[in-house]
């Protein structure tokens, strides 16, 4: 068995227990809301779907993922076409615990919207299909125990695991968008649902001092996609770029508004427990670095690394019309150190 991420707060002593205690209760309750709707979900499934839905936590399964079409990446677990409605309408319900409204609206928008805006610029093209994303379950939901869920597609996969209840891993978390800005007549032209992501970042580019962005700047042109790939384990990736520890305040509240941008999807709890996690592995030693052209519309890349995290974000694609993001945990994707703290915390025969 593999799995899970604790909060481990070595917070100084003024961040006090009643933000961890918070923090927990948050936790507690986005689990609860997970494992209830995980078996409503998998109460409604026939034999045979169930089956196809279900994975022991020791499978390799649990870290195989990618965000190309089905038809380059088959995936396995039930897709939505192999749903009635109210099936499909217990999975939204699931998809719906780990994400914020924000979070939820940019993931249904990839997985609808953007699919057939796509369906139609490619002449019907199978390999867009709003019914291909697959549903996981991993282990048993239960309030106490570890288990998880993912829902993986094109441009779309979120892993979220739970220990005993309190805690939840939440990647690797992948939102891509194609296009990145729709400009092709019709009711969606304008729509960048990964907007935020790139404005706030090329804010922070332009706000730094030329000493400043020549440290940021890790390589004249963007690399063709994020370096990570669909990696089971991640490193940290050299160059770093520029920490927040040179940064002056203002730009330093620019580098969390771009993170904000990202924790800003999850489910509340979740964003709190990634920013705690955060503030105590030291917000001075994140650094933010960038790849490429400075001009909206070009080809760039960013990448955001601290201690315990991994963002990045790559738009080179269709001439710089095709957004690549994802959050990587160095040692919680999967829930691997969760789940490691539970076993060595519960007797185990």
């Amino acid at each position: 068995m593999k799995r899970t991420t604790l909060l481990r707060p070595i917070f100084a002593a003024a961040l006090c227990a009643a933000w961890v205690a918070g923090i927990t209760i948050a936790s507690e309750r986005s689990a609860s809301s997970m494992a209830n709707a995980a078996n409503k979900f998998l109460g409604a499934l026939t034999p045979e779907q169930r089956q196809q839905a279900t994975f022991p936590m020791e499978s390799e399964e649990l870290t195989r993922w990618h965000y190309v079409p089905a038809q380059q990446f088959p995936r396995n677990g039930l897709p939505i076409r192999a749903m009635n409605e109210a099936q499909r309408a217990l999975a939204q319900e699931l998809l719906k615990t780990g994400l914020s409204q924000r979070g939820y609206t940019q993931a249904t928008t990839i997985m609808t919207d953007l699919e057939m805006i796509l369906k139609t610029l490619e002449n019907g093209s199978a390999m867009r299909d709003p019914e291909q994303y697959c549903f996981s379950i991993f282990g048993t939901p239960a309030a106490k125990g570890v288990w998880g869920w993912r829902v993986n597609g094109h441009h779309l996969s979120l892993h979220f695991n739970v220990a005993n209840g309190s805690t939840v891993a939440s990647a690797p978390t992948f939102f891509g968008s194609n296009p990145a800005e729709v400009r092709v007549e019709g009711p969606k032209k304008g729509l960048r649902v990964l907007g935020d992501r790139e404005d706030t970042a090329r804010a922070l580019l332009l706000a730094l001092d030329p000493a400043q962005r020549t440290t940021a700047t890790i390589e004249g042109a963007a690399p063709a996609d994020i370096v990570t790939k669909t990696a089971a384990k991640v490193d940290p990736l050299s160059p770093t770029g520029l920490a927040a520890s040179a940064m002056t305040a203002k730009q330093r509240e620019m580098l969390l508004a771009v993170i904000e941008t990202y924790t800003s999807s999850m489910a509340p709890d979740i964003a709190a427990d990634r920013l705690a996690q955060l503030r105590t592995a030291g917000l001075d030693k994140i650094a933010f670095a960038w790849a490429g052209e400075s001009e909206p519309g070009k080809k760039h890349y960013y990448r955001l690394q601290g201690p315990t995290f991994l963002v990045e974000y790559d738009n080179t694609q269709n001439d710089g019309n095709h957004v690549h993001s994802v959050w990587r945990d160095f040692n919680g994707d999967f829930g691997r150190d969760r789940l490691r703290e539970h076993v060595h915390g519960v007797p185990h025969e």
